[in-house]
This record gives structure tokens, C-alpha cells and sequence, in this order.
């Protein structure tokens, strides 16, 4: 169960990592992709990334 837990957390870091970079691509005037495209990727990666560290707490701490 550890190595699950592990594979959670590192996951969930590496798709919040995305949304970061996602959301500072945001802020920048005059990017593409449109800045809708890039509000559903990073509303989608953070989702994501919460689910997976909220599924690797729960392994850790409840199994």
C-alpha cells in the first residue's frame, strides 16, 4: 500500500505542477492556446491532482 501512496502523491505533485504552469501561462498577455482552453486545462489538471493527494492521504493514513 505504501508503494500506492507514493505512486498518489507523485502523481497528484505532478499534475498540480502542470495547473501551476498552466495558470502562470494565464496571467501572460497574448499566449496560445485561447485563454478559455487554458482555464479548462488548468481547472482539470488542479482537479486532478487534488483527487490524487486526497486518495494518497486517505491510503496513508485510513488503510
Amino acid at each position: 500500500m505504501k508503494l500506492a501512496a507514493t505512486l498518489f502523491f507523485i502523481f497528484g505533485a505532478i499534475l498540480l505542477l502542470g495547473a501551476i504552469k498552466y495558470f502562470l501561462r494565464l496571467t501572460s498577455p497574448g499566449v496560445y492556446p485561447p485563454k478559455q482552453i487554458l482555464k479548462k486545462r488548468t481547472f482539470a489538471l488542479a482537479g486532478g491532482g487534488g483527487i490524487c493527494l486526497v486518495i494518497a492521504v486517505m491510503i496513508t493514513y485510513f488503510l
